[in-house]
């Protein structure tokens, strides 16, 4: 049986049921098979997962010369979007990266690829090695939240607005300052968050 058939038979399973109803036996029966067959892949549960979590990864195609071309915070900001929107597809699958560090082909050719465009940009070692994981870090928080429909007027959205509106201005006033914009819509979270830490990094970069 093809291995990308299983993975993507796994990742749908996360997607539809959540992370706790992926096992060996599950997938094995949605697939007509035998777990036996599964046992030839992966050594276990965990194996398995890291498969799925590489496959998300995987949809993030963006050549290593191209990154360069654009310059680091060009780069990083392109990067941290198509990563956002690919783990923002799979939430459920997305959480499994919080069990562990993706260590995948997939996830370890774009850590290389940010990573050489940093050190190429003049950022020393460790800053450019702190740089990469706190981006992942932060467009994996996001993704995870993102409810996967985008756009504002949701009726979370819609109930918060009211709630922000009707609160008492003797008890509130910066609340019913702030209230015509708020709640902010995740996807402008997400871009106004990048921006100040990409801003963050050219200062640092600047100051070695």
């Amino acid at each position: 049986m093809p291995l990308e058939r299983i993975v993507a038979t796994a990742l749908r399973i996360v997607d539809e049921d959540g992370s706790d109803a992926l096992s060996m036996r599950t997938l094995a029966q949605r697939l007509g098979s035998g777990t036996a067959t599964l046992y030839r892949h992966f050594d276990n549960r965990a194996d398995l997962i890291a498969h799925v979590v590489d496959r998300m990864f995987g949809v993030v195609e963006l050549k290593g010369d191209e990154l360069l071309a654009m310059g680091w915070e060009r780069a990083l900001r392109t990067v941290a979007h198509a990563m956002f929107d690919a783990l923002a597809r799979h939430r459920n699958a997305a959480r499994l990266m919080v069990e562990q560090i993706p260590l995948g082909p997939n996830a370890m050719a774009l850590r290389e690829r940010c990573v050489a465009v940093l050190l190429g940009s003049g950022f020393p070692p460790r800053v450019a090695a702190y740089a990469y994981a706190t981006l992942a870090r932060y467009v994996l928080g996001f993704a995870v939240q993102a409810n996967g429909h985008g756009g504002a007027g949701r009726p979370d959205d819609t109930r918060a607005e009211a709630a922000f509106r009707s609160v008492d201005p003797d008890l509130f006033p910066a609340t019913v300052a702030v209230a015509g914009v708020m709640p902010v819509p995740i996807e402008d979270e997400f871009s106004f968050g990048l921006d100040l830490l990409l801003s963050g990094l050219a200062r640092l970069r600047d100051e070695v």
